[in-house]
């Protein structure tokens, strides 16, 4: 299994930098190509099953996205709510396999629905995860709180189980939500940092990701290591850092 952990394979959500199609930056798109088979079969699995609309203009979108950066497909599926065969081996039918992005927890319920978690392990492919997708990937989810009320609500699970793809935590979108402020509190400083004693997330600003091949992690790009309420940098713009966060 060859995975791809971004923050947004397809630029900025912010729009700091305009991008069309896949995100050439930090060499994305060179080193997915390394591994993509001809006629690829790809998957997209929703984060929101019950959207069905937009489910269908996201899987148009990244199957647009992947035809124009010149990867030969030869089918673009889609499961979500509407899907009857979840099975291990529908599953490894297919050459690629994107996990949406969307609301974390709603994902991950998903996710246990389908029994992801155990129908992914062994998958010979590629695994692209994208935002919560990623998030959802890490053996132990941080689910960050992002909707109003999520932080001051007591009932509200900061940690789930997740596809267990990595150990690795990691918060999507960083040069956006460094700057967010939720339920009159920073995300960042007054929320994640908190959050942190004991445990390392890996945040990645758009245009950075996690490659995982042959069991090795390597981020690419720009990223920061969360700990202990304090941040520092372990990575910057057009270079790439090999082992990842380390958890000794």
């Amino acid at each position: 299994m060859i995975i791809f952990l971004t923050s947004s394979p397809t630029g900025p959500l912010d729009r700091s930098r305009v991008v069309d199609g896949l995100d050439e930056m930090n060499s994305f798109v060179e080193n997915l190509k390394k591994y993509w088979k001809t006629d690829a079969r790809c998957l997209m699995i929703t984060a929101s099953p019950e959207s069905y609309e937009g489910n269908e203009e996201m899987t148009e979108f990244f199957s647009s996205a992947v035809a124009a950066a010149g990867l030969s497909v030869s089918a673009f599926d889609l499961w979500d709510g509407r899907t009857e065969d979840y099975s291990r081996e529908s599953l490894h039918s297919y050459d690629v396999i994107f996990l949406g992005g969307g609301h974390v927890p709603t994902q991950n319920a998903f996710f246990r629905k389908i029994c992801l978690r155990k129908s992914i392990q062994d998958f010979e492919g590629i695994v692209i995860g994208i935002s919560a997708g990623t998030m959802n990937s890490a053996d132990v989810v941080y689910a960050q709180p992002e909707l109003p009320g999520e932080s001051e609500d007591p009932s509200y699970e900061r940690y789930l189980s997740g596809l267990n793809l990595t150990k690795t935590m990691i918060l999507p979108h960083y040069q956006m939500i460094k700057n967010y402020e939720l339920d009159g509190k920073k995300v960042i400083e007054d929320i994640t940092y908190g959050d942190s004693y004991g445990k390392k997330f890996l945040a990645l600003p758009d245009g950075s990701y996690l490659l995982i091949a042959d069991g090795k992690e390597t981020v690419w790009g720009e990223a920061y290591e969360i700990t202990d309420g304090c941040i520092r940098q372990i990575c910057e713009e057009g270079r790439q850092r090999d082992g990842g966060i380390t958890y000794e």
